[in-house]
This record gives C-alpha cells, sequence and structure tokens, in this order.
C-alpha cells in the first residue's frame, strides 16, 4: 500500500512540474490575438495653446504573427492605424521596437541585422542584445506585452502626437 501511495505521489509530483514548465514556456505565437482596452490621446487645445485636453476611447489591438514579426491593427471610433514591430524575448515578457524605415526614422541610424533580431534567438533576453546592439542610451520605447497579466501596451507616436493603446487579450 506505502509503495502504491508513493507511485501516486509521484506521478502527482510530475504531472505538476511538467504543467507549470509549459506554461512557463512562452512562444511568439503566445502574443497574436485580441486585445480590447482604452486608447488615450492628449491634444492641444486650439483656442488655448497651453492647455491639453485628453480624449480615452475604447479601442482594439488585433495582434498578427508576420514571420518573426508582429503586425499591430488598432482602431477606435476615431483612430485606426497598422504597424510592423519586431518582437524580443524579455526573460517573463515580449518587448516590442520598430522595424525598417520607422526604426531608421526614429533613431536615426540603421538596424544592425548581423546583432540579435527578434524571434531568431532562444535566449530568455533577447531584449537587452537588442538595447545593446541597436540602440544608445536614452533611445525610447514604446511598449510591450506583459505575459502574466495578459495585457498589450503601446504608444503611437503619429504626426507628433502620441496615442497609447492600454488593453487585456480576449
Amino acid at each position: 500500500m506505502k509503495l502504491l501511495s508513493k507511485v501516486l505521489y509521484l506521478n502527482l509530483f510530475l504531472f505538476l512540474f511538467i504543467s507549470c514548465n509549459k506554461e512557463d514556456d512562452l512562444s511568439l505565437n503566445d502574443v497574436a490575438g485580441i486585445y480590447e482596452g482604452t486608447i488615450t490621446s492628449e491634444l492641444a487645445n486650439k483656442s488655448d495653446a497651453k492647455s491639453t485636453s485628453i480624449n480615452e476611447n475604447k479601442a482594439i489591438a488585433e495582434i498578427t504573427m508576420v514571420g518573426n514579426q508582429i503586425q499591430v491593427y488598432c482602431h477606435s471610433e476615431n483612430f485606426e492605424t497598422t504597424l510592423m514591430l519586431d518582437l524580443f524575448n524579455d526573460n517573463e515578457n515580449f518587448q516590442v521596437c520598430l522595424t525598417g524605415n520607422d526604426f531608421e526614422e526614429m533613431y536615426e541610424h540603421m538596424y544592425n541585422f548581423s546583432s540579435t533580431h527578434g524571434g531568431m534567438m532562444n535566449n530568455a533576453n533577447q531584449w537587452a542584445d537588442h538595447l545593446n546592439n541597436n540602440h544608445e542610451q536614452g533611445d525610447q520605447h514604446f511598449g510591450g506585452f506583459d505575459m502574466r497579466h495578459n495585457t498589450f501596451e503601446y504608444t503611437f507616436n503619429i504626426n507628433g502626437l502620441n496615442y497609447h493603446f492600454q488593453g487585456v487579450k480576449q
């Protein structure tokens, strides 16, 4: 009887151990999906250049995997944009960065393709490698994925105005 109970406990332990490891093993596809939330913008008041108003609207971000990148289609009643972003492991989360011409316009230098590129290496912190190889101190980044809370946030800079999306995966 003792042997049977030990075998049962061992099997239960192995099952829980394997289950926990599978949950912790995130893949790039875990970020794809629909995120519902809000988009907030700060707009200057035309009648008084010193004052601003904050607008907040319900919004949706549709995240689609395209190779090792993601396509973000974000829309609300008064806002709509689509962009491509590189995706990088950052321990338990994923961070994003602009790609191609958007990267070059924002940071005023070319992307170092010989360094770590989103999704191509399996180390736990591609983000640190990306920052070291492609950015200078003070470079601004605009969002990412919190995998524990299934959230995505990103600040879109369009024509000098910032629109901040924050949402939860559905």
